[in-house]
């Protein structure tokens, strides 16, 4: 098991490298997003509308972030379970989302479809999301302000720790 240091700037480069159980501290921009959310991404894809963000080699982060106090840029950000987002993932990551972050273990046929267009899964810990709020620099919502806490907001990132639980082969550390 390997420890990196990446941006979301180049992680197309990185994707096919990372292996399960590596360490990672991503630096740049993620995304976050929840099942609304999502539902409402999938269908402006199916009516071939225009995205509030670009899809084409992203990160997207399963978390509902609270709002900020204490002088930071949000408030608790710790991760949902992924598996609420499996009926969308596939279609995302056929569409060109590089790298999901979340918790629990993935269906098959999200991973199917990480193996087909080389995307990563990593783990975020569940309930350090005081710890993760300090790694967010910047936070804009983007799209879908009504859905409050699940709207679609562009985090800025430094240093945010995690683990590769699924990478681009499909190797897992839940199996």
């Amino acid at each position: 098991m390997s420890e990196y240091y990446l941006n979301t700037s180049n992680i197309n480069e990185w994707v096919s490298v990372l292996k399960a159980g590596d360490k990672v501290y991503l630096s740049g921009t993620i995304f976050t997003a929840r099942d609304a959310a999502h539902k409402r991404i999938v269908s402006i894809i199916q009516n071939e509308g225009e995205l509030p963000f670009e899809l084409a080699d992203s990160v997207i982060y399963y978390a509902g972030p609270t709002p900020q106090k204490n002088n930071l840029a949000i408030g608790s950000i710790g991760p949902t379970t992924s598996s609420r987002m499996d009926g969308f993932a596939p279609l995302l990551i056929q569409k060109g989302l590089k790298a999901m972050i979340g918790k629990g273990n993935r269906s098959s046929d999200v991973v199917d479809a990480m193996k087909a267009h080389t995307c990563v899964y990593f783990a975020a810990i569940g309930g350090a999301g005081a710890l993760y709020s300090r790694c967010v620099t910047q936070c804009d919502v983007v799209a879908f302000p009504e859905l409050g806490c699940e709207s679609i907001k562009r985090l800025v990132v430094k240093d945010f720790p995690i683990v590769v639980a699924i990478d681009s082969q499909g190797n897992s550390l839940y199996t």
